[in-house]
């Protein structure tokens, strides 16, 4: 994760959201996007831009379970 440079402090409190919702098995990711939405008060649009960086960057941000 220290290699990856966010964007902005929202990004960064994003991705740890999402990070942090994903190991807790509350829902499968690809269905994250109304969960982005409530926490952070987002509209549909802007919730799954970002979870779609979020996915795009998993690896290169070293998530635990990203392929080595």
């Amino acid at each position: 994760m220290e290699d990856y440079k966010y964007a902005s402090a929202a990004e960064s409190d994003h991705f740890e959201y999402l990070d942090d919702l994903r190991v807790s098995g509350v829902t499968n990711m690809f269905a994250a996007t109304p969960f982005l939405q409530a926490k952070f008060d987002l509209a549909v649009c802007e919730a799954g831009e970002i979870l779609g960086k979020w996915m795009k960057t998993f690896e290169a941000r070293g998530c635990p379970g990203a392929k080595e």
